[in-house]
């Protein structure tokens, strides 16, 4: 019943609405809404119908929320963005004669809320089309409001950015009101007349409405997970009320005694197993197979009175996820759901083979929500929003009666990708890697793309310019691309540059990153074929170029711009900030400057401005020769970090050589020293990127292979995602760690676009070790496929071009031209 909107039907009202700017509905609250932080609220409008329609209504709501109709979930929204582009969805609504009821579930949790988070106040909207406009009209319908108790919140944890988790008090819930079936329903208050971006001079501040761009997230109901221990907890899990420290530090005598002070009612809130062993001789192993049918959706478990117990369940894969639990019995008993990556070694804060449980400790840092039950049957508690990991921890808690626990669900939910593409090559440990990446990209992949679905959830340029060219070669929607594209866009402040995450309510600014944004704007102009979208971020571009060229200093060379000046998390660079990073002039990153400014030049020409593509040419031949003299050391052929010549990294030769503004006579050397020295900072796993670049650049496939050694390992260490950076990592899913599924048919293939909108394109093969490889790539016009096999020098193979697309084959110093259809060579 979800309708996206790609275009503005020529009869719809959304038109007038867009024209003139002002909605026929009005932004309404609860009436203790700027009074209580957090608000979970319901807002419900009762109809009758009396001849069978369908309905238009579109909705948004600030903070989130969930709609429903006649009890049924229609859908959840809004979708993410910040308060000068705040997102509606569409419902087209079928009506059966008789009553009907729309019920909306809308929670505000102020402060509380994820970094990702950009709110005005709390507010619900919905406006109809046609002449339903009376009848549904949010301010003019009658619809009424409800807080909703039983919710409280608590933070994150180690996952900081992330939002508050959830305490759900059973008896204190409004259990029906999805069915409006509650009492204490209230008139709300109007808060202002909806609004989009037209007639700004007139409105008051507050949200500028536009269709959401994107599908639906995913919502897969799955049953998944095996037990892999379970055990009883003792008063070394409780810690004392008021005392945080762990209780390791504590006496064995003053740690029972202390415990002994929570009320049982208390102790869920207490229990900590960040240093409890899992030790198999204390497994209930009897309990597993009732606690497996559980996971399985076939079966239930019942915990006895007076009982403290965790199972700790391996789900197989790592899942983003809306837990749902459904209890009976028990009443004042709860049950915790913990999330964790991976479980931790003893004594270390790391994770070893990510398999491994037992002789471990499970430590979430506070990462989990509690549901504390009412006692009365079949009650089902699910949270507002998802959490994630590959490890859960279920701990329960009885009083005075048992507990069953009737069913475990996860409702999965990430962008709802479809994956057209296909690589299959002679090296098997490929195959193991592709589908580790492409769940690492769903994981990192929702209303945004995220750095990581466990910590922080927040789209950064740096991350999002790798995983957006890993779009491109998993699928031919560009949806996610598109919007993360203008996100950063508007995230620019005076200074011209983007923040380094955005949506975020907290600022924060990665100068290199805005160049990035540059770079990610420049793949869009040739790996699809939307000039016209190109041509309305430009103005974004020219103000970074121009905040950069305010950063140059007396000598014409990039003075560390203020900011935090990250570049990758080398572990000699404080910070991930290259050597004179923050303050000095740092190689690293006027070589990275002077790349931006040849893909600015690129685009200004695209755009038909060949004066400021020479601007942009004179600003980079300027630094690059700079460079050249302040960095280039002689003796050793290559480019230092730092102008004492004291530092040395890979960073600093690829920037140089993917900027194509080195002198032809150092080429060869910087490129000899790049694969050659054995000194220099090696890029960590979100910086090989462009190694990998530099490499096809200079046709050094094998080198490619042995630096894929590190992501043909990830299967045995038992990691389902790619991970942040070599161990010990923090994150377990970092989807700039997929980026060799984006080699896999940009270079091993060698399918690359020749020019601007993809319509010519150009296949290179650098097969390094492999004797053969083939692949579909989702070319914007249709798939591409390649199969090329070598024996010895020679290669022999086929390419199909979708109509409309021509190109060229590589094969050595020959060039073949490509037609439309199947050729073989």
């Amino acid at each position: 019943m979800r309708v996206l909107l790609d275009t503005i039907p020529f009869d719809s009202p959304l038109r007038d609405w867009q024209g003139g700017g002002h909605w026929p509905a009005q932004w309404i609250r609860h009436p203790e809404a700027l009074g209580v932080d957090p608000l979970v609220a319901a807002f419900r409008l009762r109809v009758t119908i009396t001849e069978p329609r369908t309905v238009r209504l579109h909705v948004s709501a600030d903070e989130r929320y969930e709609l429903y109709l006649d009890g049924v979930a229609v859908g959840r929204g809004p979708e993410r963005g910040d308060v000068n582009n705040w997102f509606f969805e569409t419902y087209d609504i079928p009506l059966a004669v008789g009553e009907h009821t729309v019920v909306a579930h809308t929670w505000w949790i102020g402060k509380m809320a994820a970094y990702a988070q950009m709110s005005h106040r709390p507010g619900f909207i919905v406006a109809a089309e046609g002449e339903a406009e009376s009848t549904f009209n949010t301010g003019h319908a009658p619809w009424e409001t409800v807080e909703l108790g039983g919710y409280t919140f608590t933070h994150a944890g180690q996952a900081w950015g992330t939002g508050a988790n959830l305490n759900m008090r059973g008896d204190g819930m409004k259990w029906g009101f999805e069915s409006g079936d509650c009492d204490g329903w209230i008139a709300p208050v109007d808060i202002q007349q909806g609004r989009n971006r037209k007639n700004d001079n007139e409105a008051a501040p507050g949200w500028r409405l536009k269709p959401a761009v994107l599908p639906p997230m995913l919502e897969k109901r799955v049953h998944v997970g095996t037990v892999r221990h379970i055990d009883f907890l003792d008063a070394s899990a409780i810690k004392p009320a008021g005392d945080d420290k762990p209780n390791a530090m504590m006496p064995p005598a003053e740690r029972l005694a202390a415990a002994q002070q929570v009320k049982e009612s208390d102790i869920i809130d207490r229990i900590d197993t960040a240093d409890i062993v899992v030790d198999p001789a204390l497994n209930l192993s009897g309990e597993t197979s009732a606690w497996n049918r559980l996971l399985a959706g076939t079966g239930s478990v019942t915990i006895p009175a007076h009982t403290t117990l965790r199972a700790i369940v391996d789900l197989g894969n790592y899942y983003a996820a809306y837990p749902e639990i459904t209890l009976s019995g028990g009443a004042g008993g709860a049950v915790r759901v913990e999330w964790a990556e991976s479980l931790y070694i003893v004594g270390k804060h790391e994770k070893g083979n990510r398999n491994d449980v037992d002789g471990k400790r499970f430590f979430c840092g506070g990462v989990g929500d509690t549901f504390k039950h009412d006692g009365q049957d079949s009650r089902r508690y699910s949270t507002l929003w998802w959490q994630a990991g590959r490890y859960v921890q279920v701990i329960v808690v009885t009083g005075a009666e048992a507990l069953t626990i009737d069913g475990f669900t996860l409702r999965e939910t990430h962008y709802p990708y479809d994956v057209s593409s296909r690589f299959e090559a002679s090296d098997s440990r490929i195959d193991a890697v592709t589908p580790i990446a492409i769940r690492a990209m769903e994981m990192c992949s929702h209303e945004t793309y995220m750095d990581c679905p466990y910590y922080e959830q927040l789209m950064y340029v740096g991350d999002t310019r790798l995983e957006v060219l890993t779009t491109y070669a998993m699928t031919g929607d560009d949806r996610l691309p598109r919007k993360a594209l203008s996100l950063f866009d508007w995230s620019r402040d005076t200074t011209g540059l983007t923040t380094s995450r955005y949506p975020c309510h907290t600022r924060q600014t990665i100068p290199p990153f805005s160049l990035w944004w540059i770079a990610m704007v420049h793949d869009y102009a040739f790996w699809r074929n939307d000039l016209d979208f190109v041509r309305t971020l430009m103005p974004g571009v020219r103000t970074v170029v121009d905040a950069y060229v305010g950063f140059l200093n007396s000598d014409g060379l990039v003075q560390g711009p203020k900011g935090w000046n990250f570049m990758d998390w080398v572990p000699s660079w404080g910070g991930g900030t290259p050597p004179d990073g923050q303050d000095g002039v740092s190689g690293v990153l006027n070589w990275h400057f002077v790349l931006a400014l040849d893909l600015a030049a690129e685009l200004e020409r695209m755009m038909g401005e060949p004066e400021l593509a020479d601007r942009c040419d004179r600003y980079a031949n300027s630094v690059a020769a700079k460079s050249m003299e302040v960095f280039f050391d002689v003796e050793r052929g290559l480019l230092a970090d730092d102008v004492a010549h004291t530092r040395w990294s890979e960073h600093s030769q690829c920037l140089a050589l993917l900027s194509h503004r080195l002198p032809r006579d150092k080429r060869a050397v910087i490129a000899d020293g790049l694969c050659t020295a054995t000194d220099l900072e090696h890029t960590t796993i979100y910086f090989t990127h462009y190694l990998f670049e530099a490499y096809r650049m200079i046709r050094r496939p094998d080198l490619l292979f042995k630096r894929l050694e590190l992501w043909f390992a990830l299967d045995e260490g038992g990691f389902k995602t790619t991970f942040e950076s070599p161990e010990p990592t923090r994150s377990d899913c970092h989807a700039w760690g997929a980026h060799p599924l984006f080699h896999y048919y940009a270079t091993i293939l060698g399918i690359r676009p020749q020019e601007p909108g993809f319509k010519e394109l150009s296949i290179d093969p650098q097969l390094g070790p492999l004797t053969s490889a083939s692949g579909t790539y989702p070319h914007p016009a249709g798939p591409v496929t390649v199969d090329v096999r070598r024996d010895g020098e020679k290669l022999t193979g086929s390419i199909t071009l979708p109509e409309g697309v021509v190109g060229v084959l590589h094969l050595g110093k020959a060039i073949r031209v490509l037609q439309p259809g199947v050729q073989k060579f």
